[in-house]
């Protein structure tokens, strides 16, 4: 499934996956679209599938200087060497009855590959939260049990809150408690194949809103950055919270191109 840029496949053996779901107010794939300009990751390659959307356009993290011709398509992967990290970047939502084919695949590609681990960037409705969720911080994480042993001290001094089991039915009181993500798109599927294949994944998530989801894609990004210190703040000033997150110029475009000036 995946094609490299160059002539030979590149080295990604103990990288940290990242990647998106595609989910609601596409949080991930703007949390990704983050990390990808911030850290000016080059492309190593794309998947060729046919479980997505078909689309392609213009170069989304172009600059003056650069290529604005480039051409990007549905699932593009990036890399950066220096920090181990990879990056899935998808672009369009799947087809019908094809998305767990994709999880599959994806995961059987991130084995053959030698990731170290997978982080998912996600998002689910804020209006399905329980009455604890409504009251607490709306991240909340989900790890496999095989990661559990490595990272879970570092999450917990984090003070991270994991994802609660609620009702499967939950217009049913005599039903079954599992983990439910709606509007999580893949997530779900994701996080039971790695469990079952007892791949090391992380989820992230974000309770939200649809509508303008960039501060959302912001706070998920540093939320994740909290843990694996992606990049560190400008100074050790008053500001240092401030982190130079450096927003792609295709955002410009995100709700469409303005309103012509001859309508008034």
């Amino acid at each position: 499934m995946f094609v490299p840029c160059g002539e030979s496949v590149p080295d990604l053996k103990n990288f940290t996956l990242l990647m998106p779901a595609v989910s609601v107010g596409n949080v991930g794939q703007l949390a990704i679209d983050l990390i990808i300009s911030t850290l000016n990751m080059c492309k190593i390659g794309y998947f060729y599938t046919d479980c997505l959307v078909p689309m392609v356009g213009n170069n989304p993290y172009a600059t003056e200087e650069e290529d604005w011709n480039e051409l990007s398509i549905n699932a593009e992967v990036y890399s950066l060497p220096s920090k181990k990290l990879v990056v899935l970047q998808l672009r369009s939502i799947f087809i019908k009855y094809k998305s767990k084919s994709f999880c599959e695949k994806l995961l059987a590609w991130a084995e053959s590959s030698c990731c170290a681990r997978i982080i998912v960037l996600s998002s689910s409705h804020s209006y399905h939260r329980t009455d604890v969720q409504l009251r607490s911080t709306p991240f909340r994480y989900l790890l496999t049990p095989c990661l559990q042993k490595s990272v879970q001290n570092k999450i917990k001094s984090l003070n991270w809150l994991e994802m609660e089991k609620s009702r499967c039915i939950p217009e049913m009181s005599d039903s079954e408690f599992c983990i439910r993500i709606p509007g999580g798109g893949i997530t779900k599927t994701l996080y039971e194949e790695s469990c079952c294949k007892e791949i090391q994944m992380a989820v992230l998530l974000k309770f939200v809103s649809e509508g303008d989801n960039i501060p959302d894609a912001v706070s998920l990004v540093e939320y994740l950055n909290e843990w694996l210190q992606i990049i560190k703040p400008c100074s050790d000033g008053p500001v240092a919270s401030v982190l130079p997150w450096k927003i792609p110029s295709s955002w410009r475009l995100l709700f469409g191109s303005g309103l012509p000036p001859a309508l008034f």
